[in-house]
């Protein structure tokens, strides 16, 4: 049975790269399996989980390359050399140029922490965003799933989920219940439906 080979990029922690990973032992995550970590940070914990669970990986470090054309170059060559299929951005600090992202369109998703057109695009990232939708004064978040194109954040939404703020919210609260009760959720979930969806154009 064949299954859609995944490369997940990460560049700390790995919070979702565990929820992806827990998905495809639970069922969740079925029509594809994570074959390949890749991290921009050597010490990078994202990597120790993947370890853990017997998952290839592989670092490229950006400053070590003599430009971003030569860091998606590296990139792009160990994802050819595993034969990844599709690529999941979790948690992955770097923005992508239109030449990376073209070669791979539809074929790269991105979680954000905040429900897309809301707090999103450059600049927005980590705690930066929960900090911006505590200063708005919004009284609901979440998380968007969304495919990657040229544009941070731009691309077509793939599953949002709401999280409501709570009084006394702090941006690190925030984040937590962000992750915990969209993020993890939602980042698995389209990764099926995507999968699937590359199974059944190959037929």
């Amino acid at each position: 049975m064949r299954r859609i080979k995944i490369a997940v990029l990460v560049s700390g922690g790995g919070t979702n790269l565990q929820a992806i990973i827990d998905a495809q032992k639970s069922g969740i995550l079925k029509s594809g399996e994570v074959s390949l970590v890749v991290a921009d940070k050597k010490e990078a914990y994202a990597l120790t989980r993947a370890e853990n669970n017997n998952i290839k990986t592989a670092v490229i470090v950006k400053k070590e390359c003599a430009s971003k054309a030569e860091f998606e170059e590296k990139i792009i060559s160990t994802l050819e050399e595993n034969n990844i299929d599709f690529i999941i951005l979790a948690g992955f600090m770097q923005i992508l140029s239109e030449n990376f992202t073209k070669k791979y369109a539809n074929r790269i998703i991105n979680v954000h922490p905040s429900l897309i057109p809301s707090f999103c695009g450059e600049g927005f990232y980590g705690l930066k965003v929960h900090e911006a939708a505590l200063d708005y004064g919004v009284k609901v978040t979440g998380a968007t799933v969304h495919f990657v194109n040229e544009i941070p954040d731009g691309g077509e939404i793939i599953m949002q989920k709401a999280v409501e703020i709570m009084p006394g919210d702090t941006p690190e609260t925030l984040q937590k219940r962000v992750m915990e009760n969209a993020e993890w959720i939602i980042l698995p979930r389209a990764a099926e439906i995507v999968s699937q969806k590359m199974l059944e154009e190959e037929k």
